[in-house]
């Protein structure tokens, strides 16, 4: 028992040290940095390029890495962070530092490539004896300098005037700026300073654990979860958070499995966010999660109008019609378009969530893992036909997201993004640890081709022009549905769900609609993604799916519907075409998602749209305008 507990303290003070760079960011801007966990690997992989290829001395390896790290940090925050902080809602933001991870791990997939490293033991790997307990050397590195860290935070904070400063800005941005305080320069400030710890805790943790490109997404998860459970914003709560998180990862691997042990620090989770969602110590701050609170920020939902809307879809029916006889059925891009026409499925299930009801998800690929799973299970092992195994895991899907939109029902901003994610971390640990009922990392496999009675869609064609059929009808559907009523009410509460209920609109009911909706049609994208590639395995349908699919919807145009298909073509098609540069593709994602949010806010697709739509307006206002003057001349 003592040995677990000693080496989960000594996971949780990795976690702890974590938390403290989201806490320090939360504290300021009110906004959760998902890219803390992208200057872990920075940092760490610097130091290992400077140590041995460099040959630099450890310490000065370890210095010039948390000072370049800082510097990188500083030079992205300032770019990207600082100028979208007026722009954007908190939602947006969450996306951008996303977007930022995203950006950074293609980044260092470039630089380093994608094979793990690991850095020396900083005093040797022989364990010393510690009150009869062997604890690695490295152990007492992590715990010391942690403590360390948070000695320096409190004293920066409490104890000197640029402390004061940086709380000001926390509890009250405007007074702050009214009071002479620069604003956006102590934002960059909680920014860098989260860079280098984060490229501290990642110098820390690579002696013991090999690190590459994508591990930073499991440092700014575990991270987060820490200073959810601890209380964001809280720099007490996130050191407290991150030991019980670490504590509560070893005791569930030492008696029940690993396989199991995220699974179980997820439901801690989420029971904490049930029960008390400010955390363990909540801080005396209180913001309001749906809207910024100095400007209610909020971006329009962009559509054609009348004729256009028609003519439109007219065109891009046609194009689609005629696109697989435009390409070579030997070059992959025909299946490349049916993966883009699924996936174009689960995303237009995410536009009806946060482009037109503003409730931030990440955890859509869990949707799509229930109802890949489930239709793949009752085909391969009870032998079900694929379309009743579909509406059965569409019926299972959408249960689930009534259930868990009941039970997150007061959680706003980042606590529902948390909870989602939690809710998408639940589904992949169990998807992996159900191994004999998934087939485990190693995926399920031999699940037949998509059928309905005795028609088989096993050919690419085939399937393409189901996956039309099913697209065309559904877009149908929801362009009719969000120009109702219920649309209307889901933009009311988009816009902010204080001022939607004081309207009498029932902001329970419509959020518990928009969720179902959307975990209905990730679950027919999960379905119909296991049924074409007979194979489905957790990684397909993890969180970096989530992620993926929100990238794609950003970059096509949130409350545009047909647009995000663009972002979604963009993602899946380009890799395909360019292979040369297939290296590039999760560099290029976070760019674009970046970019799109500095830019393009309203994405490619809405941004084209009220465009043609404010030229549309000048001509009819020139026309009438001209009519006018005719008529006068006549008289």
């Amino acid at each position: 028992m003592a040995p677990i507990i000693v080496g989960g303290l000594l996971q949780g003070s990795v976690f702890a040290i974590i938390a403290l760079g989201f806490a320090l960011v939360y504290r300021v801007t009110g906004v959760i940095n998902l890219s803390q966990g992208a200057f872990c690997i920075v940092g760490a992989l610097t130091m290992y390029t400077l140590e041995l290829p460099l040959g630099w001395p450890a310490p000065l390896a370890a210095l010039g890495a948390v000072l370049a790290t800082t510097a990188f940090g500083t030079a992205l925050g300032a770019a990207t962070f600082v100028p979208a902080l007026s722009r954007l809602p908190n939602s947006s933001m969450l996306m951008l530092t996303a977007g930022l991870l995203t950006l950074v791990e293609g980044a260092v997939l470039v630089v380093w490539g994608s094979e793990p490293y690991d850095l020396p033991a900083f005093s040797g790997e022989a364990p010393i004896d510690v009150l009869g307990l062997r604890v690695p050397t490295q152990g007492l590195w992590i715990a010391g300098t942690t403590a360390i860290v948070i000695v320096a935070l409190w004293y920066v904070l409490s104890r000197t005037l640029l402390g004061k400063q940086l709380r000001a800005c926390a509890e009250n941005p405007l007074a702050a700026r009214l009071m002479g305080i620069d604003v956006a320069r102590m934002t960059l400030l909680s920014f860098a300073m989260a860079a280098a710890i984060g490229a501290i805790s990642g110098i820390l943790v690579a002696p013991i654990t090999s690190l590459q490109f994508d591990s930073g997404q499991f440092f700014t998860i575990y991270g987060f979860i820490a200073v959810a459970i601890g209380g964001m914003g809280s720099f007490i709560g996130a050191v407290v958070g991150g030991l019980v998180l670490g504590v509560a990862q070893q005791l569930a691997a030492g008696y029940v499995s690993s396989l199991f042990s995220n699974a179980l620090s997820v439901i801690l989770l989420l029971l904490i966010l049930l029960c008390r969602p400010s955390g363990l110590f909540a801080t005396g701050v209180v913001r309001r999660q749906d809207v910024r609170d100095e400007q209610r920020i909020h971006l329009s939902v962009v559509r054609f109008k009348g004729r256009d809307t028609a003519g439109f879809g007219v065109a891009a029916v046609a194009v689609l019609l005629a696109l697989p006889w435009l390409v070579s059925p030997s070059s992959g891009l025909l299946s490349s378009l049916v993966i883009t026409g699924i996936l174009f499925i689960g995303v237009l299930g995410l536009d009806i969530l946060m482009g037109y009801a503003g409730q931030v998800s990440l955890g859509q690929g869990g949707f799509m893992a229930i109802g890949g799973y489930t239709a793949a299970i009752l085909a391969v092992k009870y032998g079900w036909p694929p379309l009743a195994g579909t509406a059965a895991g569409v019926v299972l899907s959408v249960l689930c997201a009534l259930v868990l939109s009941l039970t997150t029902m007061r959680l706003r901003g980042v606590y529902l993004a948390l909870a989602t994610l939690a809710f998408g971390l639940l589904v992949d640990s169990l998807a992996t640890g159900m191994m004999d009922v998934t087939g485990g990392p190693s995926g399920l496999v031999g699940i037949p081709a998509f059928s309905i009675g005795s028609f088989s869609f096993s050919s690419p064609l085939a399937m393409y022009y189901l996956v039309l059929i099913l697209m065309i009808t559904l877009v149908v559907i929801l362009l009719g549905g969000v120009r109702s009523d219920f649309g209307r009410a889901l933009k009311a509460i988009r816009t902010d769900q204080t001022a939607a209920a004081a309207l009498n609109i029932d902001v329970a009911r419509y959020k518990m609609a928009a969720f179902a909706i959307s975990a209905a049609l990730a679950s027919l994208s999960g379905s119909l993604y296991a049924f074409f590639f007979h194979y489905l395995s957790p990684e397909m349908v993890s969180t970096s799916r989530s992620l993926e699919m929100i990238t794609m919807l950003v970059i096509g145009g949130e409350g545009t519907l047909v647009g995000s298909l663009v972002g979604v073509a963009l993602l899946t098609l380009l890799p395909e075409i360019f292979q040369p540069f297939a290296l590039y593709k999760r560099l290029a994602e976070g760019a674009l998602l970046v970019l799109a949010f500095q830019y393009l806010p309203a994405g490619i697709f809405g941004s084209l749209a009220g465009w043609l739509s404010r030229l549309g307006t000048g001509r009819a206002r020139h026309q009438s305008l001209a009519l006018l003057l005719s008529k006068d001349d006549s008289q």
